[in-house]
Order: structure tokens, then sequence, then C-alpha cells
């Protein structure tokens, strides 16, 4: 397997897990984001105001998201699998 082979399964790992990821920590940021809001307008610095509704904003997206998310990982591992025989020649 040469670099630039290397290079792509990288690239290729990286970007899966990225976009993997994306919708969970967008969610969390959103939520985060709003509560922070909230707790500035209303003068409230209660530290589990924060961490509860992002936990359980968290559980609804990988509810939501959660097959899709596993969908593109066995597209992934499968496409590594396949192409091993090209990786190892």
């Amino acid at each position: 397997m040469s670099g630039p082979e290397v290079l792509d399964v990288a690239r290729d790992a990286i970007l899966t897990l990225v976009l993997v990821a994306s919708p969970l920590m967008l969610i969390g940021l959103a939520v985060g984001v709003a509560i922070s809001l909230i707790q500035a307008l209303t003068q409230i610095q209660e530290m589990t105001l924060v961490f509860v509704p992002k936990v359980l904003a968290t559980i609804l997206a990988l509810i939501l998201f959660g097959s899709w998310m596993l969908q593109t990982y066995i597209d992934f591992t499968r496409g590594l699998i396949i192409n091993l025989p090209t990786y190892i020649g």
C-alpha cells in the first residue's frame, strides 16, 4: 500500500467521522447556545441547567440519527473490507 492510498483511506475515515459526529455536535451546540442565552437573560447561573438539556438533546439526536450513523459506518467498513485485496497487493 503506497503513501497516497494510505492518505486516501485516512481522509475517508476522517470525513466519515466528521459526517457522523456532526449532527450530535450541532444539536448539542444549538441547545447549549439557547440555554446560555436564557441564562444570560434571566441571570440564572446553574451548571445543571446547561448539562441536562444537552444530554437529553444528544440522546434524542442519537435516537433520530442513530440508524443513519450506523449505516454510514457500515458502508465505510464494507468499502474497506471490499478494497482490502487492493491495499495488500
